[in-house]
């Protein structure tokens, strides 16, 4: 795969998701990172909100940048931080009332920051907060409405998980019914020793992709996130992880996005 003939001004742009939170969304985009970056793109993350960080420590942003071995080639960014562990709106009023949440970065100004990206970057990737309805706006805009804005590609990452059909179902309704035709679906991780269940729920949310006509690509392994989140692991081990997880994830790149509805220019916010 070679995405760096496309040139800036690429218009693959991944917005990045999960049917809940703590579903392996920062994983998931790491190993598409990797593989962007394996064929030979300059790549952008951009976290539109980050929540649940102090000033001064590391995001997920930087996570997968220490994962990666912070490639020249990789840019890490971030519109909003916030420190308690909520959703963005909430954790912005809990910090500072009304004020703070009405200083939120709009929808316009999430999306003027990845046009920028997507100026210089073959590959932009961006890694949303929660699920695809929470609000990062207090107009109430959501990571669905930045896609649709953005004219990008949506990933949805599931869980394997007890629970993880209706999840998945319910959110991937949401997203057909805003007219993302065209996504893909990929579980977070999925244990080496799988039980049943996890079989199961693998095979039954393949098959809800294809129902949707949608992409499915395996996830990572449950040892890419545990290698991410282990400090002891060497550095050269979670790259080489993550890389092998990338790889398997090219169909993501291989097609651009299609959307029911026509999205609004590059030069708007919708």
């Amino acid at each position: 795969m070679d995405l760096a003939g496309r040139g800036g001004g690429s218009d693959m742009i991944l917005v990045v998701t999960g049917t809940d939170t703590d579903v392996g969304k920062t994983v998931v985009t790491a190993a598409l990172a990797a593989c962007a970056l394996e064929g030979g793109a300059r790549v952008a993350i951009y976290k539109p909100t980050q929540t649940g960080v102090e000033p001064g420590q590391g995001g997920d942003v930087h996570s997968i940048g220490h994962w990666l071995g912070n490639p020249r080639a990789l840019t890490l960014e971030e519109g909003a931080r916030l420190a308690d562990p909520m959703a963005p709106v909430d954790a912005a009023l809990h910090s500072g009332g009304i004020a703070a949440a009405e200083a939120l970065p709009t929808l316009a100004d999430h999306v003027r920051r990845v046009q920028a990206l997507a100026r210089e970057h073959e590959v932009v990737i961006v890694e949303g907060a929660g699920g695809l309805l929470v609000s990062l706006t207090l107009a109430g805009e959501t990571i669905a409405d930045m896609a649709r804005a953005l004219g990008a590609r949506l990933v949805v990452v599931a869980r394997p998980d007890l629970g993880t059909l209706n999840h998945t179902a319910l959110t991937l309704e949401a997203a057909v019914s805003r007219g993302f035709v065209d996504g893909v679906l990929v579980l977070g991780s999925f244990p080496a020793a799988p039980t049943s269940l996890h079989e199961r729920n693998r095979t039954n949310l393949r098959e809800l992709a294809q129902r949707n006509r949608w992409t499915w690509v395996p996830g990572p392994p449950a040892a890419a996130a545990s290698a991410a989140a282990a400090s002891a692991v060497e550095k050269e081990t979670t790259q080489r992880i993550l890389h092998a997880a990338g790889r398997k994830m090219a169909p993501v790149f291989d097609d651009q996005p299609a959307l029911a509805h026509a999205a609004p220019s590059r030069g708007s916010a919708g």
